[in-house]
């Protein structure tokens, strides 16, 4: 993984906007149609979100999961054991004010796609997504040079999370099968010589979903048991060569029933990558920089704070977004911290509460904010 001692590098946490061509290719597929074309649209998709990318300022890319429909729920077109469609499950913050719900739904936030839930025995259904995905990537890194690329997939326990289980006996079975299942994906991302991310956003996001009836201490055993899974998923790659993403929902909602990064903090940094990506400047964890100061990272961990907002059309000034930067640097070192997003901004097809040209503003503030983050570090 790719780090410098001369400035600060950027990189954001991997979802795009995908053009309306892109997005009927996708919803298309979910139908279980072919589209005319439907490989060249993706294969020029990627050419030139990656190239955009490099154009703003942006170091470390990817290839914008433009080959995706959602971060998660992708995997039903790659595994077997996945059908019919699941109720959506709100956060407990969306379910206490129904009105705000109702808003992003009515307004386009909430997205329209397919649940899948696990019905059926897992296995490798079909990789060449996957290839073309790794073939797509190399391509446009080879054509504008970015200083490093990276390909995103889902953690087992966020699979879990989004897909239900009506087939293993116990939802460790089920947490396991997953992670057996997603292993080739990561390893084969590495092998290509691209940086592998693993979307993780299980880890702060479950606590309001899914374990909304549990109990804090319980809900943190069941943090360390994913923690765990996805440590022996990655047992045969290098740490150096993986980050992985955590988050409490890409979702303007009041998030009050978000649990606390310092609460966090102690299974997250078990994780085996070496890279951690966050939220870091939503009003609602913009303030935990300073938990940081209190639990010390490892000194091989390399983090990725989110220094600009993706659930708004703001764009962060570059000198709040230097002086964001600047703070974790003066708590772990100015070359363990690289600039990041602090979520994808398409999380899912068609969908997203940030303009696609407000993307690009926000990314190219991201690069401002950093270059001027650098010039007060290395003064």
């Amino acid at each position: 993984m790719r780090t410098s001692a001369e400035r600060i590098l950027t990189t954001h946490v991997g979802s795009l906007p995908r053009s309306q061509a892109v997005t009927d290719v996708l919803f298309a597929r979910e139908r279980g149609e072919v589209p005319a074309g439907a490989e060249a649209t993706i294969e020029g998709a990627v050419a030139e979100v990656v190239r955009r990318q490099v154009e703003v300022g942006v170091d470390i890319v990817s290839d914008g999961e433009t080959n995706k429909i959602s971060y998660a729920t992708y995997i039903a077109d790659r595994l077997t054991g996945f059908g019919g469609d699941t109720p959506r499950e709100p956060g407990l913050d969306l379910i206490e004010f129904p009105r705000i719900m109702k808003k992003l739904a009515d307004t386009g936030a909430t997205a329209k796609y397919r649940r899948p839930r696990c019905i059926g025995e897992i296995g490798l259904k079909d990789d060449k997504p996957l290839q073309a995905d790794i073939a797509n990537m190399k391509a446009a890194v080879a054509a504008s040079k970015p200083v490093e690329g990276f390909l995103n997939a889902a953690s087992p326990g966020v699979i879990a999370l989004f897909q239900p289980n009506d087939f293993y006996p116990t939802q460790d079975a089920y947490l396991e099968a997953v992670a057996e299942a997603m292993r080739p994906e990561y390893e084969a991302i590495v092998a290509a010589g691209l940086i592998l991310q693993i979307d993780a956003p299980d880890l702060g996001m479950g606590r309001h979903t899914l374990y909304k009836d549990r109990s804090e201490a319980e809900y943190l055993t069941l943090a360390e048991r994913h923690v765990e899974v996805v440590n022996h998923a990655l047992r045969h790659v290098p740490a150096d060569k993986v980050r992985v993403h955590m988050c409490w929902g890409n979702y303007e909602g009041p998030h009050h029933h978000d649990i606390p990064m310092r609460a966090l903090l102690p299974a997250v940094l078990k994780l085996k990558p070496q890279a951690l990506l966050f939220e870091a400047a939503n009003p609602r964890h913009a303030h935990e920089w300073a938990v940081w100061e209190e639990i010390k990272a490892p000194e091989d961990k390399i983090l990725v704070p989110g220094v600009v907002t993706t659930t708004t059309n703001y764009v962060d000034h570059p000198e709040l977004i230097a002086e964001r930067l600047v703070r974790f640097a003066n708590i772990v070192g100015r070359e363990r911290v690289i600039a990041g997003s602090d979520c994808g901004f398409g999380t899912f097809a068609g969908f997203g509460p940030v303009d696609p040209d407000v993307v690009w503003l926000k990314l190219a503030a991201m690069a401002e904010g950093a270059a001027i983050a650098t010039k007060k570090l290395w003064k």
